[in-house]
């Protein structure tokens, strides 16, 4: 792992650069701005982290943005916020319930002093829900962790505030049915969660189309601004602009295929990403097939957040 010298860290794409402040096989923390570090995971090589998250600190407070796929993840990333801000974590953010966003969240703590958890009341709700099945030895912690945890509500926006940096959380919707953004306005960084993705196909497993594009279309993004995708590489506006290029097409090759009325199958078999997107990768090959059954199912009037 690095020392905290640290050395130049660029993205191979977009070009938004950072310092490289750790580095492990699960991925990479770059600090991005002062008091601002993004990690970058590897989750084609190493699933200890998987998603990609963060850390913001201010005079008087740190987040950890997500929980982390594991345990172990989250022991590391909150190991780095000490040793990079001298404090551990006083709070952690988590976007939604997706298990490699949330899985980690006992290895922050479970005792009084764990961080303050901050999700929102569905977030928590599908966790929870998601315990019933689960063996104890997972279960345990996990339902310790969440009756610490603080339920923002699920529509309504919210400022954290860590001394001297006022962090304003995002409530959206469409990645999942509860979904947010971490938001800096100076530096101007978004943790996006799992609404944006950068060189890798999204996932539309528990998605609403419709909702997905209008809550991407309401993220604010200037020439300067930094987002850490929930999945692949830093992006910047250009790479933000292919990747609503990328859900314009499934889209429309939805429609098209609910015209002529072929099935999600039929249609991922000739779907092809736009020329400036043919080199992204995908954790499944069954995701274009996913994304286009989400569209069908919307266009055909179900409620794919209910189904």
């Amino acid at each position: 792992m690095l020392g905290a010298g640290g050395i130049p860290w660029r993205t191979r794409d977009s070009g938004v650069g950072g310092v490289l402040r750790a580095q492990e096989p699960w991925g990479s923390l770059v600090e991005i701005a002062d008091g601002v570090w993004a990690m970058i995971s590897n989750p084609m090589a190493d699933r200890t982290t998987l998603c990609n998250g963060g850390i913001v600190a201010g005079r008087s407070g740190v987040a950890v943005i997500e929980a982390f796929a594991s345990t172990r993840g989250a022991e590391w990333m909150a190991d780095q916020a000490l040793r990079l801000t001298g404090r551990r974590p006083d709070v952690v953010v988590v976007s939604h319930y997706h298990g490699d966003h949330s899985a980690g969240l006992p290895g922050f703590g479970v005792d009084e002093s764990a961080p303050e958890v901050w999700l929102t009341g569905a977030t928590r709700n599908r966790l929870t829900e998601g315990l019933r099945e689960a063996a104890p030895e997972r279960a345990d912690p996990m339902a310790r962790a969440l009756e610490r945890a603080v339920a923002r509500p699920d529509d309504e926006d919210d400022t954290l505030d860590l001394g001297g940096r006022r962090v304003r959380i995002g409530a959206r919707r469409g990645h999942t049915a509860s979904d947010v953004t971490v938001e800096l306005d100076a530096p101007p960084v978004v943790f996006c969660g799992d609404l944006v993705w950068n060189e890798m196909f999204p996932n539309y497993v528990d998605a609403r189309p419709s909702e997905l594009r209008r809550a991407v279309a309401s993220i604010a993004v200037g020439p300067d601004s930094v987002l850490v995708p929930g999945h692949g590489p830093l992006s910047d506006a250009d790479a933000f602009g292919r990747y609503v290029a990328v859900l314009d097409a499934v889209e429309a090759h939805a429609r098209e295929a609910r015209r002529v009325g072929r099935t999600a199958a039929e249609a991922a078999a000739d779907f092809e990403l736009p020329s400036e997107s043919t080199h992204w990768t995908s954790f499944s090959p069954s995701y274009f097939e996913r994304a286009l059954g989400a569209w069908l199912t919307e266009l055909e009037g179900e409620d794919s957040w209910t189904h």
